[in-house]
C-alpha cells in the first residue's frame, strides 16, 4: 500500500543528533580536540586537529543556544540553483558557548514585513538565538529536506 507521507531527510548526514526520547531536543554535532581543546562544526571527518595536528578528535554535542555574530538578509535567490528555499531569507553566523562559530540560516523572523518595506528588527548582532531543525525545501521526490537554523529567543 502506497503512502503519501513525506519523508524528512537531512540536508547532510551527521550535522545534528535527533532526539530519541520525549523531552530531548536536537543538538548540533561537533568535534573537540582533547589535546588543545579546539572545537569544530561541522564535526571533522578526519581524525586529527587542524589547529595542533594531534590525532584523536572526539564527537561532542554542542549547546542549543548562542548569540548572533553577524547576519544578512538575502532578497533574491542566488544564481546556480543551489538554494531552493523561500526568499527572502536570513543567513549568518552564531557564536556558541563552546567558542565555535556556526554558519546558519535564521528563522522566526517576519519576512513579509520586510518585503513590505518595514524595519527588520527580529535579528541583531549579540541577540540570543536557539537551535531548531526545519524544512528548507522539498526535493524532487517530494521529501522535506531539513536543516539546522537558529531562531530569536523571545524575551
Amino acid at each position: 500500500m502506497a503512502t503519501n507521507e513525506k519523508k524528512k531527510i537531512p540536508v547532510k548526514e551527521e550535522l545534528w543528533a535527533t532526539p530519541t526520547s520525549p523531552g530531548e531536543e536536537p543538538q548540533l554535532i561537533g568535534s573537540k580536540c582533547p589535546s588543545c581543546g579546539e572545537v569544530y562544526f561541522p564535526k571533522m571527518l578526519k581524525g586529527w586537529c587542524v589547529h595542533c595536528q594531534q590525532p584523536g578528535l572526539e564527537d561532542i554535542k554542542l549547546s542549543r543556544k548562542g548569540k548572533i555574530a553577524s547576519f544578512t538578509v538575502i532578497m533574491q535567490p542566488p544564481a546556480g540553483g543551489f538554494y531552493k528555499g523561500p526568499v527572502p531569507y536570513a543567513y549568518g553566523w552564531v557564536d556558541l558557548p563552546e567558542e565555535v562559530r556556526v554558519e546558519t540560516l535564521f528563522t522566526g523572523c517576519d519576512f513579509e514585513e520586510l518585503k513590505a518595506g518595514k524595519d527588520f528588527t527580529e535579528l541583531e548582532p549579540g541577540a540570543d538565538v536557539e537551535l531548531v531543525i526545519e524544512k528548507v525545501f522539498d526535493d524532487d521526490e517530494g521529501n522535506e529536506v531539513m536543516t539546522h537554523k537558529f531562531k530569536p529567543v523571545k524575551k
